[in-house]
C-alpha cells in the first residue's frame, strides 16, 4: 500500500485498538503507538503478589454489544472471557435484586417486584420511575442532575441508597449530586429496559488486556499493520498534506485515541475542547488471602462503607483468596491513609466471611483520573477534530455512553468510519 494511504493511530486503550482493528479489518495499512509497555490504556493489566490483576476492577453489561462484537472479531470469545450471569444487585443483608429468565420488560419488572430490602410503596415507584423514563423516550428534558431528577419523582430514601444512587455510581462514576439524569438514562434504555440478556453482568475472566487490546494488536499485526508499545509519542506534525507522528510517517490520516487531558500536549489546537473537564478517580484496592477464601457471591455491594463493590477474583479468574475492592468516583476514602483505607476494608469482608484471617498482602491502585466527571449539559469533542486528516476517539468524545469500556470502543469505530469515509 501506497506510503501516502498509511494509517496512524496514537493510543492502544481500547479506543484505539477498536479503531485500528476496524481499519485493519477494512484492509488499511494502520500503525499503532502506545506510550507504556503494556496495552489497554486506563483499563490495563497489572502485576501484583504473582497475580495477574487490572489497574480497576470493571464489569460490563450485555448492552456492551460493541464490545462483544470486536472481542469476537480478533478471536477473544466473549462466552469464554466474560461469566455471564442474570443481572444481580446485592447488599448482603440489606438489599437483593436478581433479573429473573423472563424476556424482556419482564425481567426488569419482576426482578423490582421481587426486590428484597424494599417495601412494596418502593417497589412500585422504581416501576413508576422506569415506565416514567420509557414513556419519555429516555430523555430528560433539560438535563440535570441525578438527586435532583430523583427529587422531581420523589423517589423513597432506600430506595436511591440501596438502587439508583449505586447505579448511578457503578455506571458514570459520578455521584448522584453531580451525574447527568440523562446520560444514567441512556445506559438504562440500553440495559434495564433492553432486551433480557443486555441486562446481564458480564464479568471479565481474565485481565483488561488480555480480555480485548492484546489480541486485537495480534489481529491488526496479522494483517499488516504495526503496533509499537513503549513509544510516547512526542510530536504530531502537519506536513502538507500528510501527517508525521514524530519521525514516523508520513501519514494520511490520524486517529489520536489519547485521555483528554494529554491532547493538549500532542494538538495544541484542541486545548480548549477538553479544558472544562473535571475528573473522578477509582480506587481498588487488592486482598491476598489464603487460597480457600471465598465470597459469598463473585460481586457484592457493601451498603455504607468504605468500599462499595467486592469481587471475588478466585471465582472469577480462578485467581484463588483474591479479593478486589473498588471504590469508584470522589468521597471520604480518598482523605484515609491507605493503611487505615485498606484496614476499613478488611473489617467490610470479614461481615462477611466468618473467620476472615489478616490479609497475606494488600495493594491498593488509585487511579486520580479514572474517568470524566459525567456531569449535566457537559460538552464533549466530536470525532472529526476540525484539522486535514485528524480524527478523536475516547470515551470522553460526544456520544450517548458515559466513560465505559463500550464507550471508549464505540468511539473507536466511529472514528476508523470517518477515516474510511474520508479516503
Amino acid at each position: 500500500m501506497a506510503d501516502g494511504l498509511k494509517l496512524a493511530v496514537i493510543g492502544a486503550g481500547y479506543a484505539g485498538m477498536a479503531a485500528a482493528v476496524e481499519l485493519a479489518a477494512a484492509g488499511r495499512n494502520v500503525t499503532v503507538f502506545e506510550a507504556s509497555r503494556v496495552l489497554g490504556g486506563r483499563a490495563r493489566a497489572a502485576r501484583i503478589d504473582g497475580f495477574e490483576v487490572d489497574n480497576g476492577q470493571h464489569i460490563l453489561v450485555g448492552a456492551y454489544a460493541e464490545t462483544q462484537r470486536l472481542m469476537r472479531a480478533v478471536g477473544a470469545d466473549p462466552g469464554r472471557l466474560l461469566r455471564r450471569a442474570p443481572l444481580r444487585f446485592e447488599f448482603p443483608g440489606e438489599f437483593l435484586m436478581s433479573a429473573p429468565h423472563l424476556p424482556a420488560p419482564l425481567h426488569t419488572a419482576f426482578a423490582l417486584l421481587l426486590a428484597r430490602g424494599l417495601d412494596w410503596r418502593e417497589k412500585l415507584a422504581a416501576i413508576r420511575l422506569m415506565q416514567g423514563l420509557k414513556a419519555r423516550r429516555f430523555r430528560v428534558e433539560p438535563d440535570i442532575t441525578v438527586a435532583a431528577w430523583l427529587d422531581a419523582n420523589k423517589t423513597p430514601s432506600r430506595q436511591r441508597r440501596l438502587l439508583w444512587e449505586p447505579l448511578c455510581i457503578a455506571a458514570l462514576n459520578t455521584p448522584a449530586e453531580r451525574a447527568s439524569a440523562q446520560v444514567l438514562a441512556n445506559v438504562l434504555r440500553d440495559s434495564l429496559a433492553g432486551t433480557r440478556e443486555a441486562s446481564d453482568m458480564l464479568l471479565p475472566q481474565v485481565d483488561l488486556t488480555r480480555m480485548f487490546p492484546q489480541p486485537a494488536a495480534e489481529f491488526v499485526r496479522q494483517r499488516g499493520g504495526s503496533v509499537h508499545p513503549g513509544h510516547r509519542v512526542a510530536a504530531l506534525r502537519r506536513e502538507g498534506d500528510a501527517w508525521r507522528v514524530d519521525d514516523a510517517g508520513p501519514f494520511a490520516q490520524v486517529v489520536v485515541a489519547v485521555a483528554p487531558y494529554h491532547l493538549a500536549a500532542l494538538v495544541p489546537e484542541l486545548a480548549t475542547q477538553v479544558e472544562h473537564f473535571d475528573w473522578e478517580p477509582i480506587v481498588t484496592s487488592y486482598f491476598s488471602y489464603p487460597p480457600p477464601t471465598r465470597l459469598p457471591q463473585p460481586m457484592l455491594g457493601v451498603d455504607a462503607g468504605l468500599a462499595q463493590w467486592l469481587f471475588d477474583r478466585g471465582a472469577l479468574c480462578g485467581q484463588q483468596g483474591l479479593v478486589a475492592a473498588v471504590i469508584s468516583a470522589r468521597g471520604r476514602h480518598l482523605e484515609l491513609p491507605a493503611e487505615e483505607l485498606e484496614a476499613g476494608i478488611h473489617r467490610e469482608i470479614a461481615r462477611l466471611v466468618p473467620g476472615l484471617p489478616a490479609p497475606l498482602k494488600v495493594q491498593t491502585i488509585t487511579e486520580k483520573r479514572a474517568t470524566f466527571a459525567c456531569v449535566p449539559n457537559l460538552s464533549r469533542p466530536a470525532a472529526a477534530s476540525g484539522l486535514p486528516g485528524l480524527w478523536l476517539a475516547g470515551d470522553y468524545v460526544a456520544g450517548d455512553y458515559p466513560a465505559t469500556l463500550e464507550g471508549a470502543v464505540r468511539s473507536g469505530v466511529a472514528a476508523a468510519r470517518l477515516v474510511m469515509n474520508a479516503n
